[in-house]
């Protein structure tokens, strides 16, 4: 399994999938610090109406660190598509998976470890951007967020729901095809979880009953969710209900149900993946 993580590793660098994502890191990063600067040497300078009672800073503090989140875990999901989108197929057509899973590894095997080197890399890739730019929001506005390490795993929950998805593709679908497959169902749950926003703000019952179904066939929103729900925990009045308004300061879905389902989601995947995988023909 060790080598199988190394060479999938070495794999990625070989066809400069790092270095496409460094370089797409290094432009967010720099816009985010532009962002914060102009936003929170402007924000004072806001005129709000007496009888509105909005926390100005909150609300710009925990707006940008929702739209980093947002941006952090788009970019996680391309890092993930990238390193699993042709992990069967793609092998498999190159010739590179017969005289594996045959002896001495085996296609279990060869799963699991494909799973780990992608998830390990994209968990641990998720955590730091985000750890970066709430660092950013933090120097340059002196906001912080109300819940700082729970947000960020549970960001990388959702990349790792998304590397899972990817593997369980690539056991059916060629490269090409399975990253549009999987950049459809991401955009899709964005959408639904937006939707499910603005329902909620408008108590629309149906729209909102709706974009919960969408959030627990794909989870992955539903842990994105949670995380806008986390770092505005603490938010009440007026702040708050315009935060919930989203897209980036708030959510309205969340909680360890979620958060179990997403677990059982991810095991359930992984077995469909491994159970096909065994039956495919080579």
């Amino acid at each position: 399994m060790i080598t199988i993580v190394r060479y999938a590793l070495g794999e990625a660098v070989r066809r400069r999938v790092f270095l496409v994502v460094l370089v797409l890191t290094a432009i967010f990063l720099g816009l985010d610090i532009l962002a914060n600067h102009y936003i929170f040497r402007d924000v004072n300078g806001i005129r709000v109406p007496e009888d509105v009672h909005v926390d100005s800073r909150t609300f710009a503090g925990a707006f940008t660190v929702g739209m980093s989140m947002f941006a952090t875990l788009f970019l996680g999901v391309v890092l993930a598509v990238f390193l699993t989108l042709g992990a069967v197929s793609g092998d498999a057509e190159r010739g590179l998976l017969q005289p594996l899973v045959v002896r001495p590894i085996g296609r279990r095997t060869l799963l699991i470890a494909r799973f780990v080197a992608a998830g390990a890399v994209c968990a641990v890739y998720v955590i730091c951007v985000y750890l970066l730019a709430v660092v950013v929001t933090g120097l340059e506005g002196s906001y912080w967020p109300d819940q700082i390490a729970t947000p960020g795993f549970l960001l990388a929950g959702a990349v790792l729901l998304m590397t899972a998805l990817s593997l369980l593709g690539s056991v059916f679908l060629g490269a090409t095809a399975n990253g549009i497959a999987l950049f459809m169902l991401f955009i899709g749950g964005l959408v639904a979880g937006l939707l499910g926003t603005i329902g909620h703000a408008l108590n629309s019952t149906t729209i909102t009953h709706w974009a919960k179904i969408a959030a627990w066939v794909l989870p992955f929103e539903a842990l994105y969710q949670d995380a806008l729900q986390q770092i505005t925990s603490s938010a009440h009045g007026f702040t708050g209900f315009l935060l919930r308004l989203g897209p980036f300061g708030g959510a309205y879905n969340g909680g360890w149900a979620v958060r179990l389902w997403a677990l059982a989601y991810l095991l359930i995947i992984g077995t469909i993946a491994l159970w096909a995988f065994s039956r495919r023909d080579l």
